[in-house]
């Protein structure tokens, strides 16, 4: 059913602005910004069907252009606009992590890496630069592949940290298996990292594993 087939007070634009933006469910919203559906399939329809596809707004925001280019009937226009949303999300939370202390939001961080990392076919591995403030200077992406502790190397992580004056770091990485449970060798990658960056008072204050939409802290499971 279109949306102007809908009573005035169950429209998603009249619900929001009568009621606020929480007051819309996820399809609700998402048919907000896709305005159209496609023939055949209602603007509501289409959008829960974006939403299950990719797995909530968690999956949503991380799929890239490509992703959405996989969507039959999901045209130029509506990919570029639901694009463009991402990127606006992505970049709010950046300037979050550089205007506050990173940790004092460790929702953010996840939700930024995961933003980041998440649906990737192949492993990274990245590291978020902080000053003394624990806020973000930047966050770069060093290595790629099958990530061990032979193929990250310290020294090339502690030359970009002493290059952008960092005093922190938060460690991160990507299983592309979609499991974000750490293992034993990411466990030792991480304390040779820790110890490498801590010659020249850089401190790790966590390593984060993001697999599909779920993120491990190694902080919060005591492994720092």
């Amino acid at each position: 059913m279109p949306l102007t087939h809908l009573p005035p007070d169950a429209r998603p634009r009249e619900k929001l602005l009568a009621r606020g933006p929480a007051a819309l469910a996820d399809a609700e919203l998402l048919a907000l910004l896709l305005r159209t559906g496609l023939q055949g399939m209602p603007v509501l329809q289409l959008a829960q069907s974006l939403l299950d596809r990719f797995g909530g707004w968690a999956g949503l925001l991380a799929a890239s252009v490509q992703d959405l280019g996989k969507v039959k009937g999901l045209g130029p226009a509506k990919r570029a606009e639901i694009a463009a949303v991402l990127e606006i999300a992505r970049r709010s939370l950046a300037q979050q992590l550089v205007e506050k202390p990173a940790m004092n939001n460790p929702d953010a961080v996840k939700t930024y890496l995961r933003l980041q990392l998440s649906g990737l076919g192949h492993e990274v591995f990245a590291v978020m630069f902080l000053d003394a403030q624990l806020r973000l200077i930047a966050m770069e992406t060093l290595f790629q592949g099958t990530l061990t502790s032979t193929t990250v190397h310290p020294r090339e992580v502690v030359k970009r940290a002493l290059a952008l004056g960092a005093g922190a770091a938060i460690l991160a990485h990507n299983h592309p298996s979609g499991v974000a449970e750490p293992s034993r060798a990411d466990e030792l990658l991480t304390q040779r990292l820790s110890e490498a960056l801590a010659l020249v008072d850089v401190r790790v204050v966590d390593h984060l594993v993001v697999g599909g939409n779920e993120v491990v802290s190694f902080a919060e499971r005591g492994l720092l």
